[in-house]
């Protein structure tokens, strides 16, 4: 590796890991004040709120691993061009293409990094932390089986839920058993679609069964809408059923296939499981681009500038790509579209930057 390259990667990746340090550190701080009544209610220990804090770390640096690229990218250029050191390499014939190789590199490398590392961390300690945030909660008497299916037990009843779609809050395959005082079946409700909406659920297609607890055929009636008083609300089903942040790559491809399979909307984990490929190639984006922002040869305006441009830079793409995943969510767009479309528009951007530096 030349000399020049070498520089400027040992330059990044000290820079990298400051920055890295400090964003998680001001990152966790808040996060702190805006969990500790949850954990408080929970009633964790200070032992198990600590973990908590340190579970959450890897997602927190999968998130703000693209940040800490861009901001490193601009110190390391900004102070290469306030020493007049980009100067000096120009007029020996070094053109800024050639500086930018290295950071092409780092990018790539990062990109892939930060997919492996998503993959092989964030899914297994971000469920750790769930865990204990519910461990303590007031639903912590639902039994629940989070791979396939969904079981809670709640007041003298037990639910069974095949498949809930949670931007819609629509549970589909639904059975509940409710059971009197000395636990013998009183009566089953069972439903092809569960809608909440009012703050009750509403089931469709449902049969109701209920039992005398003499031997023989329960009274049956079937309803094609029917309110049910059940005490479980979307919010506690998102606490159980399985976030795509807990799935790595290829679970979440399967239980899509599997949710398909059975005839149930999938779309929203389909969105999810395409920005687990766009979210990490942020990496080489940021580098390209500011490089191209520190780089672009007005050297007296300061690192300052580069900065506000680069913050504004990361909020706009952080806006874009949120906006583009919620009109996947909504089905607006297709779902390999809606999580790669900020990507291929910013891709462009810091391709037209890189062309017109000199």
């Amino acid at each position: 590796m030349p000399i020049i390259h070498r520089y400027i990667t040992r330059m990044f990746f000290k820079f990298f890991g400051i920055v890295l340090v400090m964003v998680i550190a001001i990152y966790l701080s808040v996060d702190v004040f805006g969990k500790m009544d949850n954990l408080l209610d929970a009633e964790l220990r200070a032992m198990e709120m600590a973990l908590y804090f340190v579970y959450k770390v890897p997602l927190i640096v999968s998130q703000i691993t693209p940040v800490a690229v861009l901001l490193s990218v601009l110190i390391v250029f900004g102070l290469m061009s306030k020493n007049n050191e980009v100067v000096a390499l120009k007029s020996s014939g070094v053109s800024l293409q050639y500086l930018l190789m290295p950071v092409l590199g780092i990018g790539l490398l990062l990109s892939a990094g930060l997919f492996i590392f998503s993959e092989a961390f964030v899914p297994i300690t971000i469920s750790r932390a769930f865990h204990l945030e519910e461990g303590g909660s007031a639903n912590k008497a639902m039994m629940t089986s989070r791979e396939k299916n969904i079981w809670l037990r709640h007041h003298r009843g037990i639910t069974h839920i095949q498949y809930f779609h949670p931007a819609e809050k629509i549970i589909y395959g639904v059975s509940t058993m409710f059971f009197d005082g000395e636990f013998h079946l009183s009566r089953r409700i069972d439903a092809e679609k569960g809608v909440y909406q009012g703050g009750q659920w509403t089931f469709f297609s449902a049969m109701v069964q209920h039992f005398d607890g003499a031997a023989g055929t329960p009274d049956s009636t079937f309803y094609d809408k029917k309110k049910v008083d059940l005490p479980l609300k979307p919010g506690d089903l998102k606490r159980v059923a399985k976030s795509a942040e807990e799935m790595n790559f290829s679970r979440l491809w399967h239980y899509i296939r599997k949710a398909e399979r059975n005839g149930y909307d999938a779309t929203h984990y389909k969105v999810d499981f395409y920005a687990k490929t766009a979210f990490p190639v942020v990496c080489l984006i940021m580098c390209l681009i500011g490089s191209a922002i520190a780089l672009r040869g007005k050297t007296r305006e300061g690192m300052a500038v580069s900065f506000a441009y680069g913050i504004v830079t990361a909020f706009v793409y952080w806006s874009l790509y949120s906006f583009c995943l919620s009109l996947g969510y909504g089905e607006i767009l297709p779902p390999l579209f809606a999580a790669w479309m900020a990507n291929l528009i910013f891709i462009c951007i810091a391709g037209f930057m890189v062309l017109n530096l000199e």
